[in-house]
This record gives C-alpha cells, structure tokens and sequence, in this order.
C-alpha cells in the first residue's frame, strides 16, 4: 500500500491485567472501507477511542495523512479532518434534524461569536445543513423534532452530524446497531454512497452489511489482529471462521 492515510503502528493499550489492543499494526487506505470485526471483547471500540482520541494508548503511533496525532485531543483531530459516529446514538433529541445538523456546521467552523444567535436563524448554518441532510435522505424530515424520528432516522442523522465537520475520515461504531432488516439496508446504502468519497473505518456485527460495503476487513481477537484482507480471503480464513465468523458476537 502507498502513503496509507491513517497508519496504526504498535498500539498498546491495557486496562489493569486485561490487554485491549495488543501490538496492533494496521495501514488504512485513503478512500477504503475498512472493516474491523471480531468477538465480544475483542478490543474494537477501545481501537476506536484511540483512534478519536478519546482514549489515549499506552504504547505505538497513530499517524494520519502523514502526521503524527497520537497525542492530540480529540478536537484537535477533528479539526484535521477526523469524525467518530457512537454506538450509542449521540444527537439533541428536543432540537429538529436541521437544528442538530447546523450545530455540527457550527462547532465546526468555530463561530463561538455567534452562540447567542440561534443556529436555525442563520442561513450560512442552515443551507449547508439542509444540503446534508438531502445528500443523506432526511431532507423532508429537516424540520421534524429528532426525538420524533425512528432509530435508524437518528442514525442517520448521527452520521449527518459527523459529515458536517467536512471529515476525509469517518469512525463508525455499530451504525446498524438496533436496526431492523429495512432500515439496515439503508444504512448500507447511505454508507455506499459515500465509498470512495471519504475513508472509513467500521466496526459493525451485521456481517450481511459488512461484507457488502468493506473494501478489506480486520479481524481482532482479544486485541491483536488475527488477519487482514479483502472479505473473499477474510471467508476463506479458517483461524477467522474458528474465532469468529462461525459464532454469535457483540462488540467490545
């Protein structure tokens, strides 16, 4: 791989005797899907913090687009052009779609001068907010309460929220996590949608919608990554079937 965008090299990280991300070395391609999958307590969540910043390691280098952000906050990255969705929907239940995503628009511009002003008066926030939200399908829903939209609505517009900071890379947590079959599938079509276009990263435990929409998958056991590769050798693997593809799993 040339000049991978985000390169992870000897992460270690711990917490008392139980060891969460173990010697962990993994390129990321600019403009990839990629995939991080394993069993329950296999450490992808504790990957994911790190990689915000979230969470600091204990050992090794996060480098993305040629920088070194190990020791960055987590602002700090998303003002380089990261962005993190949770696995718990994270949005202003009590404010519209539009509102939550034209915060987004500005925290991320850094317009702290225009607080006092509501952000659902000011056009510079709502037109670029407004055209997240048709880019992602809830445009109809624009002015509808978040409370009021269905779960994978929120998801959506989690993942809305996160677009607003203009990110090159995207950390996705479970996006499908609660989601029924239909909204699942569109899920996997937003996220389609957006190949090529960003980098991102996902962990998920629909293997249906992994396998549709990773360019390359990694395979995390307690920690340490036991392969990586296209899906078609990640099936093939048979130390991956044994330790995961085979079982039931939920994330770390």
């Amino acid at each position: 791989m040339v000049d991978p965008v985000l390169r992870i090299h000897g992460l270690c990280k711990s917490f008392g005797n139980l060891i969460a991300t173990d010697d962990l070395h993994l390129d990321i391609a600019q403009g990839e899907i990629h995939a991080i999958i394993g069993p329950n307590g296999a450490g992808k969540t504790t990957l994911i913090a790190q990689l915000s910043g979230a969470l600091r390691p204990d050992k090794g280098q996060v480098s993305f687009a040629g920088r070194d952000i190990t020791h960055l906050s987590a602002p700090d990255r998303s003002a380089l052009g990261l962005a993190r969705s949770f696995q718990i929907t994270s949005i202003f239940p009590d404010f519209t779609a539009l509102d939550n995503v034209a915060l987004a628009v500005q925290a991320h511009a850094g317009h702290s001068f225009r607080f006092w002003r509501p952000a659902h008066e000011d056009p510079a926030l709502r037109q670029p907010a407004q055209q997240i939200l048709e880019r992602i399908g809830l445009g109809a829903r624009a002015d509808e309460p978040a409370a009021n939209l269905s779960h994978g609505e929120q998801r959506q517009l989690e993942i809305a929220m996160a677009l607003a900071t203009g990110p090159s890379l995207l950390l996705l947590d479970e996006p499908m996590a609660g989601m029924g079959r239909d909204e699942s599938v569109q899920m996997v079509a937003l996220l389609q949608s957006l190949k090529g276009r960003l980098t991102i990263v996902l962990i998920e435990h629909d293997m249906d919608a992994v396998f549709a929409l990773a360019d390359r998958i990694t395979v995390l056991v307690y920690g340490r990554a036991i392969a990586t590769g296209r899906p078609e050798e990640i099936r093939a693997n048979k130390a991956v079937r044994a330790a995961y593809l085979g079982t039931e799993a939920a994330d770390a």
